[in-house]
């Protein structure tokens, strides 16, 4: 007998050679129906897999976020069958789960590939399906591995980098394929499949290798998730801030300015002044000083502080051509630079901690296929800060600024989202710099502020900054993926490598400790998921342009712009639409732009100092004087209540 480890800590003992799937059928029976996925000793393994000796194990349903990576895993060899089954010439490549469904990489050669393919690739998919093939994962010599895949030079590059015993094929029914594993015990408990899209993909993600075609699907145990998600897929289309950025006038881009670079159209840059302004004040009483660094910087700024060396081949290119021995790098990060303002002043522990802030342009190159509207770019805002302090106050600080995390999520309707505790990969210390000493501490520190704000964390291993650890904060948005909007991390290393200190009270000098913070994260992400997350539809004191005049003719213009000066002397900003179109076109357009109030005037309204008011979501509110939409604008505005308060 062996003994098995459960994850409530409870201890089973089974038969040594009994597999997940045995240890499921002890438990219950329901279990075993249900179950599709393991780990082994937080090894994800197939539930066939023998457990021959004292273990840790998990079991997974669909419902587990590890069930369904070995569903659409095991999905994706489904769709590598189907597509061979209609291009027996394709070669291909990988084909991993994501974290909605899955894809794989293919090279269709001199076929073209599709939307017209993609009927007949999910009927293929779901008749093999029904053939309740098992999953059978099995081990081969390298030699074997290189001469099945003779003529596929992609799967022969993986295989090269692998060794004797790290091999392994996974075989359904008549379709073999290089697999680490991970999969569902059969084919028939897939039910339904979509293919979603097919876009080109470079092979590894390298630019100077082959142009691949990637095919995404996703799969369900049963076709009513299949009609919800695809419901909610048309729910994230009508909310994509691609497409309502464009519409309500918030943001473009330039082909000639370049890719990644957005522009901030007059919305938009009234949208970034306000939430800039609303985070500004919560500062402010949080005790933050405001400061401005360059757009540039010296290569040597971020060899000092490691970025250089650790990113360098990725993100940092010279921007100007080295004259006089001197080399300039757009700037990547605000960080060197707000160590080197706190270099300028002497501290003793009585100042402390400083806390620098700035909304800071920096600029990373991405490569073309990954940029996303403003979600990925190459030019984004930070609203960074770097809080420099004693050992003392670092749980103290750290706290207050998940205190201001949360202030700006629940201002702002982010209500869904978890925090993810990034630590060290225990397995490859060499990515990060510094002591384990010093690592642990952070880490400590993260963890216990975490507790004791009593916030919903994940632990993700490999996460972590190169320079420290960090607590993310992941929201979900409209279709239920995660996108990384604020963030904190603790830093003991960029203090040293730029030898700051601040004098103790015992008259000697001493290292403060680093926090990294951005409630927001980037303008540009913020903004993209805000606008998916309200449909945009932003709270009345956000909103851009807060009202829209909707004169009936020409005759009526000069009575609308008095109107709009007596509303904007209570600092209730919006517009005329003076176009010469008819009222319902200007009604339907303001709908478009999301206006929260339309003020329609005509011969009646000006006559009488009235306007007719109609209110986004609510429709005709009738007539009323100005100083009475004045009282109700301000009702209904529902300002931010104080940082702290």
């Amino acid at each position: 007998m062996i003994n098995i480890t459960l994850p409530d800590g409870s201890i089973r003992a089974i038969e040594k050679n009994s597999t997940p799937l045995d240890l499921a059928k002890s438990i219950s029976e329901g279990l075993a129906r249900n179950t599709i996925s393991a780990t082994i000793n937080g090894k994800q393994v197939e539930v066939t897999t023998p457990i021959t000796e004292d273990a840790t194990v998990q079991l997974f349903t669909w419902n587990d976020d590890l069930g369904k990576k070995a569903f659409w895993h095991s999905s994706a060899h489904l769709l590598a069958q189907a597509i061979l089954a209609y291009f027996p010439d394709a070669k291909l490549t990988i084909g991993p789960a994501i974290e909605q469904g899955f894809y794989y990489d293919v090279d269709f050669g001199d076929h073209a590939f599709s939307e017209k393919d993609f009927e007949k690739i999910e009927k293929k998919m779901l008749e093999n399906a029904k053939k309740n093939s098992t999953f059978n994962l099995y081990s081969v010599s390298k030699e074997e591995a290189l001469k099945e895949y003779a003529d596929n030079p992609f799967k022969t590059e993986l295989i090269e980098n692998l060794n004797d015993g790290e091999i392994t094929f996974c075989k359904h029914d008549d379709f073999t394929d290089l697999c680490r594993g991970g999969h569902i015990p059969s084919t028939g408990i897939v039910k339904a499949v979509k293919i979603l899209n097919a876009a080109g993909a470079y092979w590894r993600g390298d630019e100077k290798k082959p142009q691949l075609t990637r095919v995404y699907g996703i799969s369900f145990p049963k076709q009513k998730e299949l009609t919800d998600y695809l419901e909610k897929l048309e729910e994230a289309k009508r909310r994509d801030h691609r497409k309502l950025g464009k519409e309500m006038g918030i943001f473009a881009f330039s082909e000639k300015v370049g890719a990644g670079l957005p522009l901030w159209l007059p919305k938009g840059a009234a949208l970034r002044k306000k939430l800039e302004n609303f985070l500004s004040i919560a500062q402010k009483k949080a005790g933050y000083e405001f400061v401005m660094t360059p757009h540039i910087g010296n290569i040597d700024l971020y060899k000092t502080s490691g970025h250089y060396q650790k990113y360098g081949a990725d993100s940092f290119q010279p921007i100007l051509t080295p004259h006089a021995g001197e080399e300039y790098l757009l700037k990547p990060m605000n960080c060197p630079h707000h160590c080197e303002i706190y270099k300028v002043g002497q501290w003793s522990y009585r100042d402390l901690p400083k806390r620098l802030a700035e909304f800071g342009t920096v600029y990373r190159y991405e490569q073309s296929g990954e940029l996303h509207g403003l979600t990925r770019v190459r030019c984004f805002t930070q609203d960074d800060a770097h809080i420099f302090c004693t050992p003392d106050q670092l749980l103290y600080e750290f706290e207050n600024v998940i205190d201001l995390v949360m202030y700006v999520f629940g201002n702002l309707g982010f209500h869904d989202f978890v925090a993810q505790v990034s630590l060290r990969d225990p397995d490859n210390r060499e990515k990060y710099i510094g002591s384990d000493e010093n690592w642990e501490k952070a880490e400590k520190a993260i963890i216990t502020a975490a507790t004791n704000k009593k916030l919903n964390t994940v632990v993700e291993y490999g996460e972590a900054a190169f320079y420290g650890p960090k607590l993310d904060f992941m929201v979900k948005d409209a279709l239920g993926r995660q996108w990384q909007l604020g963030t904190i991390q603790v830093d003991y290393n960029l203090p040293e490598r730029f030898d700051l200190s601040y004098i103790g009270s015992d008259n000697e000098k001493h290292r403060p400790i680093m926090i990294h913070r951005a409630p927001f994260g980037s303008m540009e992400r913020f903004i993209a998921i805000l606008l998916e997350n309200t449909a945009g539809e932003f709270p009345l004191w956000l909103a851009p342009e807060q009202f829209i005049i909707l004169p009936i003719s020409e005759k009526f213009v000069d009575y609308a712009k008095k109107i709009r000066q007596l509303l904007e002397i209570h600092d209730i900003s919006g517009v005329i639409d003076d176009r010469n179109e008819k009222t319902g076109k200007k009604i339907r357009d303001a709908e478009v732009n999301k206006y929260p109030f339309m003020l329609i005037v005509g011969e009646k309204e000006a006559a009488d100092g009235l306007v007719s008011v109609r209110k986004r979501g609510e429709g005709d509110l009738g007539a009323m004087s100005v100083e009475g939409f004045i009282q109700k604008f301000k009702d209904e505005a529902e300002l931010p209540i104080s940082f702290g308060e």
